[in-house]
């Protein structure tokens, strides 16, 4: 890679793992911070690696949903692995081991344009009273594109879309498709990632959506698998303070501080018919992609 883009290696940082700890703070930002001299800094990590860190996703197959403005699947693996179509992002983990990494462009973000743009309100829950009755039954359709997509179909062509609307199409049909519809573009990448051999049995959630109920308990049935909450849901802040304490020697390995620091206090099982249901429902999803691709190109052209 350095002979291909003409670069030196004297050039480029030192590579760290996130949890070692690469020097003290500058005389002059620890003036400026009015900050002690004992104040150390580690190397850290991404955000999504350090929300898995902060929600314990750390061994092999572990799972982490982060449903934020942005959606992502970050899956720890004990060994490197990439994808045939190169779907899912294969990085080095926070932990010091490997990570597979999906990531659908407009998540939450999904749900935010649906209430504030289009039905003037901000009363979220309010919309999604009632909608439970609805999982697994909805025959109304939503493509979560709303900024291009990433994960697994990177095209920035991509748009969003309401498919099988009828005139006894409701407005919690179309709430409830706006969930369902992240839901299922979550699923796209766990199964690129099941079709690459890794395994999978439950996955642990945060970020702003995940503070939805409904949307937990749909993601459970969709995935058809258990979605834990952990006790504290500020996952990229607390896994970055969690590689600190590592790196200022609190622990002495990721793993130790994770079962020392990570509790759980909701899991959210699949309901058997509603998961039943999205079954069906989702080998309907998975085929609108590859069906309006070239109409999604078009639209670009016009």
């Amino acid at each position: 890679m350095l002979q291909i883009c003409g670069v030196k290696e004297t050039q480029l940082p030192r590579l760290y793992e996130s949890y070692d700890a690469v020097g003290t703070l500058l005389d002059s930002v620890k003036k400026e911070l009015q900050l002690s001299d004992k104040v150390t800094v580690c190397a850290g990590a991404g955000d999504n690696a350090a929300a898995a860190i902060g929600t314990g996703t750390i061994n092999d197959g572990d799972c982490n949903i982060s449903l934020g403005t942005s959606g992502t699947v970050f899956i720890s693996n004990d060994n490197f692995s990439v994808d045939d179509n190169n779907a899912l992002h294969s990085f080095a983990h926070a932990n010091g081991k490997y990570h597979l990494m999906g990531c659908i462009l407009s998540a939450a973000s999904c749900n935010a344009w649906w209430m504030e743009n289009v039905l003037k309100t901000t009363e979220f829950s309010a919309e999604q009273r009632g909608a439970d009755k609805l999982r697994g039954e909805n025959d109304t359709f939503f493509m979560p594109y709303l900024m291009g997509e990433r994960s697994p179909h990177n095209d920035t062509n991509a748009r969003g879309a309401f498919i099988g609307l009828r005139p006894t199409t409701t407005r919690m049909q179309m709430t409830l498709a706006v969930m369902e519809g992240v839901a299922f573009a979550l699923r796209d990448c766990v199964e690129v990632a099941k079709s690459n051999g890794t395994k999978i049995s439950g996955t642990r959630i945060c970020g702003g959506g995940s503070k939805s109920p409904l949307w937990r308990q749909i993601i459970a049935d969709v995935l058809n698998m258990p979605v834990e909450t952990p006790k504290t849901q500020e996952g990229p802040a607390y896994g970055g303070a969690i590689l600190a304490m590592v790196a200022c020697g609190e622990y002495s390995t990721v793993q130790s501080a994770v079962e020392k620091l990570i509790s759980i206090t909701q899991t959210v099982t699949p309901d058997k018919k509603a998961a039943a249901g999205y079954e069906k429902r989702y080998a309907i999803f998975k085929q609108l992609y590859p069906a309006l691709k070239n109409a999604f190109k078009l639209y670009q052209e016009l």
